[in-house]
């Protein structure tokens, strides 16, 4: 099949990132580009040697010529941006978070769904070799049937220096972070019944919380703790890895600090080392979040020439954004959300 050709909305911070993935991705080669900063708009696209530059999307929409779009631009923008590529019958990758509300986000899957075309929500945590590593290990019966769960991100790491409005969110680690973590919940243990939130903001120089603890209920019976800080200094900073416990029936997975992956059964202690490779391009402690940008790129690829579905649709991914949304309610209210209500 002939090769794929997309173009890329917002040359931001990440969106790097995305440039750099998207020169690797098998099938697939990135035209044009569209920001509304000039001066970024420039540097990009001489940094990847693209010609078609635009500063208004609806401009680029409209001249065509690629076939599919790569949303990467704040979320404000998310739902005008979506829409905008189903009235033109374009599929559409949109970063995360993926809309303002959880109205938006079913407003935008209806319109895709409506128009036809592929909507994936840029959800890469859970393509992270690590994780994936995790996938497999319980798709092999190691541990038998998992009945506990904790999905672990605590860190020091200063994010604001490059990405300074998150401070400014009045939602910041749930929103930008969690919502990571709470997919990784999901795509491990499957879906959620019900959740319960803590939130605390500990730095005084930003305006959400970035502190979060969640316990959830899977409709599987299985419970999970989901714990999100940027607020934890520890002796060896482990920014950007999610650390993984499970407990099953038959055996434990603990995927630690380094991307060691233990498993313990009836048969002994193996563990494996799950490290993410690291791309030409990328750069420690970045190179597993960069690969799974190539990861989740080619799935994306590979599904729209093969007419399936990607693992984080925008049908899929409204089931994590519910979880985002049960969680600063429980928070805010200090009770129990069930998540059936949110997606009714």
């Amino acid at each position: 099949m002939a090769e794929l050709l997309g173009a890329l909305i917002g040359c931001g911070f990440f969106a790097v990132n995305q440039m750099h993935c998207w020169a690797h991705v098998q099938g697939a080669d990135i035209v044009a580009i569209c920001d509304r900063d000039p001066q970024r708009l420039a540097i990009v696209g001489d940094q990847f040697g693209i010609a078609r530059r635009y500063t208004d999307a609806a401009a680029m929409f409209a001249d065509g010529g690629f076939d599919f779009v790569d949303i990467a631009t704040t979320v404000q923008s998310h739902r005008a941006l979506v829409e905008m590529a189903a009235a033109h019958k374009v599929p559409a990758i949109c970063q995360k978070p993926f809309a303002p509300s959880l109205v938006d986000a079913k407003a935008m899957v209806a319109v895709t769904k409506a128009a036809g075309i592929a909507l994936m929500i840029h959800e890469n945590f859970r393509w992270q070799t690590p994780i994936q590593a995790v996938r497999k290990v319980l798709d092999g019966g190691a541990i038998g049937t998992p009945f506990w769960g904790r999905f672990s991100f605590r860190s020091g790491f200063d994010v604001f220096a490059a990405q300074p409005y998150l401070g400014e969110a009045p939602r910041f680690i749930i929103e930008d972070l969690g919502i990571h973590t709470l997919d990784i919940a999901r795509y491990i243990l499957g879906d959620v019944q019900s959740l319960t939130a803590r939130t605390r903001r500990i730095n005084p120089k930003i305006k959400g919380e970035d502190v979060a603890t969640i316990l959830l209920d899977h409709d599987s019976g299985a419970t999970s703790i989901v714990d999100v800080s940027y607020a934890t200094h520890l002796q060896t900073e482990p920014f950007p890895e999610t650390l993984i416990e499970l407990d099953g029936s038959e055996g434990t997975l603990r995927l630690t600090q380094g991307y060691g992956l233990t498993v313990t059964n009836g048969n002994g202690t193996v563990t494996t080392d799950v490290s993410p490779a690291l791309l030409p391009f990328a750069s420690r402690p970045w190179h597993n979040i960069q690969e799974s940008v190539l990861l989740i790129q080619q799935h994306w690829v590979d599904a729209l020439k093969a007419g399936t579905e990607t693992s984080t649709s925008g049908a899929d991914n409204l089931k994590t954004f519910a979880l985002v949304e049960a969680a600063y309610q429980s928070a805010a209210s200090g009770q129990v959300v069930e998540i059936g209500t949110l997606l009714a």
